[in-house]
């Protein structure tokens, strides 16, 4: 192991410790204290509330990564989105559905949501179905998803996982039938497309923050609180640095 390795494993196991310890100390009534409020995750809020009234239903669609490379990782905290959410509306006559460009990203989909009405004491109300492969390229992944602008009763998209810029397309159908929008995406391209045409963009790792700001669990509150010590960590750091350099003790 050489010292690069040794380095990133602490910077884990550092991590790891700090997750467990604020999991650990966190209460039921503590969720969210000290961090900033966001106002796209209270008309999310809203817009659930909304759709369970008029008896609509939501689209939450989680990218086309494939959990196998880099940018799986959105599509893990997209899946934990996908679950609270499903757990916010099991009341509505109109369950969610989920659709995503990775067929096992399809079938975890379905499996989330079947742990969400598990939660919600309703199993019976789960219709795999509502779990969607809507299609196994960018182009095909788009050609599934509009359909849902203009039919089976949708009112509100999420929008969360690595897109290409063909999302601008959906994300503009929504806004055409005024239908609310929130979208977070870990690619650039994707961020810039919908920054101009989604009703709540979400810019970086606020894609990350999604299911803590939606109370989905102390978990993912404690997995926010390590991130911002992290970054402010690294900031440290690099104030450190340039200090040093400036002082030409490197």
């Amino acid at each position: 192991m050489n010292l690069g390795q040794l380095f990133g494993l602490i910077i884990i196991l550092i991590s790891a410790g700090l997750i467990l310890y604020f999991w650990l100390l966190d209460k039921p009534g503590r969720f969210l204290r000290g961090f900033r409020p966001m106002p796209g995750f209270q008309r999310l809020r809203r817009a659930i509330g909304l759709s369970v009234e008029q008896g609509n239903r939501l689209h939450i669609s989680l990218g086309k990564a494939s959990l196998v490379n880099p940018a799986g990782a959105s599509s893990l905290a997209a899946l934990a989105a996908l679950e609270r959410i499903a757990r916010m509306s099991s009341l509505s006559d109109r369950p969610p559905i989920a659709s995503s460009g990775d067929g096992a990203l399809a079938i975890l989909s379905q499996d989330a949501m079947r742990s969400a009405y598990r939660l919600s004491n309703s199993p019976e109300l789960h219709d795999p179905d509502r779990g969607r492969l809507a299609g196994a390229t960018p182009l095909s992944f788009l050609a599934g998803m509009l359909p849902l602008v203009h039919g089976e009763h949708v009112s509100a998209h999420v929008l969360l996982g690595n897109f290409g810029s063909e999302i601008a397309l959906l994300a503009e159908a929504a806004n055409q039938k005024e239908q609310f929008t929130l979208a977070a995406s870990d690619s650039l391209t994707a961020q810039a497309v919908l920054y101009a045409t989604a009703q709540e963009p979400l810019i970086g790792e606020e894609l990350f923050a999604v299911s803590a700001y939606l109370l989905a669990g102390p978990q993912h509150t404690a997995s926010l609180r390590v991130h911002d010590l992290l970054r402010l960590g690294v900031i440290a750091a690099i104030l450190i640095l340039v200090i040093l350099s400036l002082a030409g003790v490197l």
